[in-house]
């Protein structure tokens, strides 16, 4: 295969004109001084190819993963031709001894074959929509035949289905740079429009078309035509892959100064504080997964000694989850006349989500407390059970109606409870119990009760701090948090 021309290797280990087979030299003016001259220049384009392309494939190991895929490709297919040109120079090549220098013209053909790969991804990374498809079909194209190719080279140290490799290759660049070249196509199918780019793909693409067309038809060489427009196409390429990079990190800054706004007003509504009470102490923990979360908690105190207590999470994560749960901050401003009711509570607040959820769901749980009359009014919504820890027993209380967002104006049966003194409530989010060990059990409700027994006599605070180190001791250490968690702990006084 002439694809990335093979002929300057046979040629290069020809005897040069002017040079006899025996080793005399034939008088022909200074005809050995040029060809080392252009092997000295064959040598300077392979070093910095290698340079470039090892460059390229360390910052791409520090990047984040859209960048490393890009630049891990570009360095990957420029460091393969880099090393493609020293083996095609005996000088060069010769120094690394042994079997690769004793075979350069097969590893020359081993790489021809494998190093269209990288270079069709690298350009199915910088592609979109049909371009995209078409370019991991190729990828799948080309290396079924570097597997055949490379087959036929080790084991009769010929290079076979030479045709059908050029073929790919004239299609792959002629897609490429139909793509550049028509600024409607650019505009739907590349991420990045350049004419830089275009310049480097038509230069790079008339140079190997020529030299696989030679496959064909009788056509006049020219030597360096395919070494210089490959690094004409490294630059333009690389500037691309520079433009991507940097575009990205561009973005990726934009997105996270946004987020820090988001964070901010997402704190702004949550309680700024909990309420003090002269008959309850209370607790409140908010760990949100990522920058904003669809974790969203509430107090109602009506007087010192009645309060109610309102949890909810949305489903899924992220932005779309906490502009959920900015709502649910809305539908909760009118909820005090009816704080002693939760079952009006919940109502209020589904009604006011009805048709604004959008394909998510919300989970919900409200406790009104009254410790003058001694008594507690329990509902939800799909949530985890209220928690009660009275004379050294666990209890689990269960006043479930359908999360919000599956049917409207759905009954939330409410549940009366006589309280005490020292009685212990605990509302919760699922992301406090479903975190999973090494084992794959979860954190689950045997061991927040035991974290509960062991801690029964500290204060809200300490019991809600415990209760996350302990969460944190039963993931592995390099699990990330999976869901937001949210943690209310209310002590009766």
């Amino acid at each position: 295969m002439r694809g990335f021309d093979l002929h300057f290797y046979v040629r290069s280990h020809l005897p040069p004109d002017g040079w006899q087979a025996g080793g005399g030299r034939r008088s022909l003016g200074n005809q050995p001084v040029l060809m080392h001259r252009a092997e000295f220049a064959v040598i300077i384009l392979g070093t910095i190819f290698l340079f470039v392309g090892v460059g390229a494939c360390c910052i791409a190991v520090v990047r984040g993963s859209s960048a490393r895929r890009v630049l891990g490709w570009f360095g990957i297919f420029t460091a393969l031709y880099g090393i493609r040109l020293f083996a095609g120079l005996p000088a060069g090549f010769s120094l690394l001894g042994g079997y690769f220098s004793s075979n350069a013209p097969q590893v020359v053909w081993i790489i021809t074959y494998v190093i269209v790969i990288p270079a069709l991804l690298f350009w199915a990374e910088l592609s979109l929509g049909s371009l995209r498809l078409f370019f991991h079909i190729m990828v799948i194209s080309a290396s079924a035949i570097a597997v055949a190719g490379i087959t036929s080279v080790l084991i009769t140290a010929s290079p076979r289905f030479v045709s059908y490799f050029n073929a790919l290759l004239i299609c792959s660049l002629l897609a490429l740079a139909t793509a550049n070249v028509v600024p409607r196509l650019g505009k739907k199918y590349l991420i990045i429009q350049s004419q830089v780019s275009a310049g480097g793909t038509l230069i790079l693409a008339a140079a190997v078309i020529h030299d696989n067309l030679k496959t064909f038809l009788s056509l006049r060489n020219y030597r360096f035509l395919e070494p210089l427009a490959f690094a004409l196409f490294v630059l333009s390429q690389g500037w691309v892959a520079a433009e991507k990079v940097f575009a990205d990190e561009r973005r990726l800054l934009s997105i996270e100064n946004e987020l820090a706004i988001a964070r901010e007003i997402q704190a702004s509504i949550l309680p700024s504080d909990v309420p003090q009470l002269s008959r309850m102490r209370i607790s409140a923990a908010y760990c949100p997964m990522t920058a904003v979360a669809g974790d969203f908690y509430w107090f109602i105190a009506v007087d010192p000694n009645r309060a109610g207590f309102f949890v909810a999470d949305v489903s899924g994560h992220g932005v779309p989850a906490a502009l959920i749960a900015s709502m649910i901050k809305v539908a909760m401003q009118s909820a005090v006349p009816c704080a002693n009711d939760p079952q009006s509570v919940l109502r209020g607040v589904e009604r006011a989500l009805s048709g604004q959820q959008h394909g998510q769901f919300v989970s919900a749980a409200y406790l009104w407390l009254d410790t003058e009359r001694h008594k507690a009014l329990y509902s939800a919504a799909g949530h985890p059970p209220l928690l009660r820890w009275s004379q050294g027993k666990l209890e689990s209380i269960q006043s479930n109606g359908l999360i919000f967002g599956v049917v409207p104006d759905c009954d939330y049966p409410v549940r009366e409870i006589s309280i005490a003194t020292d009685d212990r409530f605990l509302l919760y989010t699922d992301g406090l119990i479903e975190p999973e060990n090494t084992n794959g059990e979860s954190f689950g409700d045997h061991k927040l009760e035991e974290v509960v027994r062991e801690n029964q006599y500290r204060p809200p605070s300490e019991l809600s701090d415990r209760l996350l180190s302990e969460l944190r001791q039963w993931q592995p250490a390099s699990a990330a948090q999976q869901d937001d968690i949210t943690l209310i702990v209310i002590d009766v006084l």
